[in-house]
């Protein structure tokens, strides 16, 4: 009687393995699971919100990984299983890539393992290597840099000139930007290994489009956006020089564009970073424009 517990109380765990082999087992093989759209919410939910937690400098995003997708692969492979250990150690290895991109990399790897089991190791090892780089570099220059640039300089813009709707566009654009990472890992696990392909020759040209619309507007935003110009005029004879006038003369808006490689360079320096930079800035202004060297365009 005690055998037959013993043995009973064994059987479901390895029937919750698919991929097993019932040469060795006896079994008869369990039809692989399926991923349904819970499934897809619930690593969708755990992208968004813990991707990030387990960030450290030696393997980076590759503890979030694993957490984003470990209910599945417990359901692929069963609990406690060898093939479940050995999936789990290959996703905790370094990873790094876009937060905006992830889960392009999650659906196409799990559609490889839903099909292929332990199999696929080596096939997402490399789709993860391959795809993790072209990702960070298009996900930095569209989400890290021309979305705030745009959105952020108009919905501040809006905002310092009291209209509400400044805020409203910043909150939609966010909200467009969750929508845009829900919506791809179905995308992507339908589309499965043949998404590679059919993105690997435009990654590169939408990186550069990305970071030219960047540049572009950044330097729109320093004509626009950076109003200060020389406040003193001294006064020689009968002849007045107008320092910021000159300035203009030389190069438009040359006084905003010296402020802003000076930030930029000030960013350079050691032990520095954008906080101290904020306070020196504001520092800086209130002591120039104390002493009328500078004021507000």
């Amino acid at each position: 009687m005690t055998n037959s517990k013993t043995k009973n109380s064994k059987e479901p765990l390895a029937l919750n393995n698919p991929f097993e082999d019932p040469t060795l087992t006896g079994r008869p093989p369990k039809e692989p699971y399926k991923l349904t759209k819970k499934d897809f919410r619930q690593i969708n939910l755990r992208s968004l919100f813990f991707f990030q937690w387990g960030w450290n400098y030696e393997r980076m995003q590759g503890s979030g990984y694993l957490f984003t997708i470990l209910p599945q692969l417990r359901k692929m492979y069963g609990d406690n299983s060898p093939e479940l250990k050995e999936m789990m150690r290959t996703h905790a290895q370094f990873f790094n890539t876009s937060n905006y991109f992830n889960t392009i990399v999650t659906g196409i790897d799990i559609a490889m393992e839903e099909n292929e089991g332990l199999k696929a190791k080596e096939s997402v090892k490399g789709i993860k290597v391959g795809l993790m780089g072209p990702f960070a570099a298009v996900g930095d220059a569209i989400f890290g840099s021309l979305i705030p640039t745009i959105f952020g300089a108009i919905a501040a813009n809006m905002a310092a000139d009291g209209n509400p709707f400044g805020i409203l566009l910043w909150f939609f654009a966010v909200l467009f930007i969750i929508g845009f990472r829900w919506k791809q890992l179905p995308f992507a696990y339908k589309e499965g290994i043949s998404l590679v392909t059919t993105m690997q020759h435009r990654l590169e040209s939408l990186t550069n489009a990305a970071t030219l619309m960047g540049v572009f507007m950044v330097g729109a935003l320093v004509a626009t956006m950076i109003r200060v110009k020389f406040a003193f005029a001294p006064t020689l004879g009968d002849v007045t020089i107008n320092f910021s006038k000159n300035a203009d003369m030389i190069l438009p808006r040359l006084v905003p564009l010296a402020v802003v490689f000076a930030v930029y360079w000030l960013l350079g320096r050691k032990n520095m970073n954008s906080t101290r930079a904020i306070f020196i800035v504001i520092i800086v202004a209130i002591l120039f424009s104390s002493l009328g060297i500078l004021q507000k365009l």
